[in-house]
């Protein structure tokens, strides 16, 4: 299992890097958040030799629009993968089943040459999820032991804790194995 962690505005832009292999870094949300520390926590990731990540906070509605924002912001390299982050907002609500799926294809669309992956919680994925669609791979979050989400699917990357910042593990057997993965051909 390979180490990473997730950030966001929250954490500093000189993030602890050592050991870790891969780092998921917060770029949007909805139609007019950007994470004001994208580039100084990307550069950083970058530097670390991290496979890096970009995720998009969903909000229900307008998903063609986030879509199209979230490619926007989101730095544009080959092997860089994008997640959806599907969870309840801080109005309670939350993007369908529907919309999370259009929000994946819509983002294969913008940018094919890079890996798209869905992030969600356990409950989420169980309750909400009737489609079992993840784009390229699940990044489930279910608080227990590293590498053992209580879930059937396949999934490739775990976040198991957030104390004292989101940790995560990847079903790769290297970091080369998930270099060659977030590569598109």
């Amino acid at each position: 299992m390979l180490r990473g962690i997730d950030v966001s505005a929250f954490q500093s832009s000189s993030y602890d890097t050592d050991g870790l292999s891969f780092v998921f870094i917060k770029a949007s949300e909805g139609r007019s958040y950007v994470n004001p520390r994208l580039s100084a926590q990307t550069k950083h990731g970058r530097d670390a030799g991290l496979v890096v990540g970009f995720y998009h906070f969903l909000w229900p509605g307008n998903i063609t629009a986030q879509a199209e924002y979230f490619v926007s912001k989101a730095p544009e390299k080959a092997g860089d993968i994008l997640a959806v982050d599907w969870e309840t907002t801080s109005e309670g609500t939350h993007a369908s089943n529907a919309e999370k799926d259009r929000f994946i294809r819509k983002v294969k669309e913008l940018r094919p040459n890079n890996k798209v992956v869905l992030y969600c919680n356990r409950h989420f994925w169980l309750s909400m999820d009737s489609t079992s669609y993840a784009g390229d791979g699940l990044w489930i979050a279910d608080y227990v032991t590293a590498g053992k989400p209580r879930i059937k699917a396949k999934w490739r990357f775990h976040q198991y804790t957030a104390d004292p910042r989101d940790t995560n593990v990847a079903d790769f057997a290297s970091k080369a194995a998930l270099r060659e993965w977030a590569t598109v051909e």
